[in-house]
């Protein structure tokens, strides 16, 4: 069986490795989209604040399921599934309140433990969540960002008929602006990228703004005239947006962080305590939002055939990284394929 491992940071070593089987309480998933994700770009190019070497990548994926394991029920041989790439201790705080996503021992698929990027892989059926058989393999491997986008639009708590702003436009901004405006918000999408602002007018998202010819403040004003907005979503890992957020989110609104920040951005305090302001910290997901992302995907309420954006062989994965280094933000998603 074909597996690849990113050895170091810029290395990936392809060797073949017995085939895994399912154990009892198991299945056997056989991978066949892999979608790169931002943190998998930094892991590659040794900026993931979190990434222990050597480990196979790859944690947003859509699979067949080829066996099950003894005792797994509701699960069916052949069809579509993805699952949730986390594992938990189930013994510390976090887990014992349900919180564990931000278990004290969590380990990430593709980054403190190993992932998909191979053949066949085995994974605990609790985790599993089954896909619509009309989905494609693409609208499968979605499902783990659309789960990040859930998961951080419901830390906001209820935006119906709030303004909204999402700073960043790359793939993880679109799906929560996405969800923003499924959840009733009225939405304007930042970014320093014309071609990501194309993207997510695409997804409809049709308020958007490039940073670098119009301040924030402005932009506000022109979408949601002397209102402002309430909440605001920092999908950029930027300082800048940040700092902009900060400075012109309502008095009294929330600031949720979204993205990974590789480096520590400064923060001024002083104004997040005079302005009463709420800073949110969001990670991963539950297995709800999962099976909201699911939902929505398959309601056509999150659009997912625009971020496309190329596919590569299994055997040239090496090759996607230097791609989308040369295309930065003229990209969205790019796909590995089994």
């Amino acid at each position: 069986m074909r597996q690849a491992v990113l050895t170091a940071p810029g290395t990936i070593v392809y060797q073949d490795v017995p085939e895994p089987a399912a154990g009892p309480g198991e299945a056997l998933l056989r991978i066949k989209r892999i979608g790169i994700c931002g943190s998998d770009v930094h892991a590659y190019h040794g900026r993931h604040p979190f990434m222990l070497y050597p480990k196979v990548q790859g944690h947003e994926f859509c699979a067949i399921v080829e066996a099950v394991g003894e005792g797994v029920e509701g699960v069916a041989v052949g069809a579509k599934a993805t699952a949730r790439p986390q594992l938990t201790c189930g013994a510390c705080a976090p887990c014992r309140r349900g919180d564990y996503h931000i278990c004290d021992n969590l380990k990430v698929f593709g980054f403190q433990t190993d992932g998909v990027g191979q053949d066949l892989f085995v994974v605990a059926a609790d985790k599993l969540v089954p896909l619509p058989d009309e989905f494609t393999f693409e609208q499968g491997a979605f499902v783990e960002p659309a789960a990040v986008a859930v998961h951080a639009t419901t830390r906001a708590g209820n935006m119906a008929g709030k303004n909204v702003v999402v700073l960043g436009a790359g793939p993880i901004g679109n799906l929560v602006a996405q969800m923003c405006r499924a959840r009733g918000a009225n939405v304007l999408v930042t970014d320093l990228s014309d071609d990501r602002l194309r993207v997510a007018k695409k997804c409809a998202i049709p308020a958007v703004s490039n940073a670098a010819t119009e301040p924030l403040a402005e932009a506000s004003k022109r979408v949601f005239d002397e209102e402002g907005f309430d909440v605001a979503f920092e999908c950029a890992g930027a300082e800048a947006a940040v700092s902009d957020a900060v400075a012109h989110v309502s008095k009294g609104g929330t600031i949720v962080v979204v993205a990974v920040f590789h480096e520590k951005p400064p923060m001024d305090l002083a104004v997040i305590g005079d302005r009463e302001l709420d800073l949110i910290g969001t990670l991963m997901y539950r297995h709800r939002d999962y099976e909201e992302a699911v939902r929505r995907i398959g309601a056509g309420q999150i659009i997912t055939k625009p971020l496309e954006s190329r596919h590569f062989p299994f055997d040239q994965w090496p090759d996607a990284y230097p791609y989308i280094a040369a295309q930065g933000a003229r990209t969205m998603k790019v796909f590995i394929d089994l």
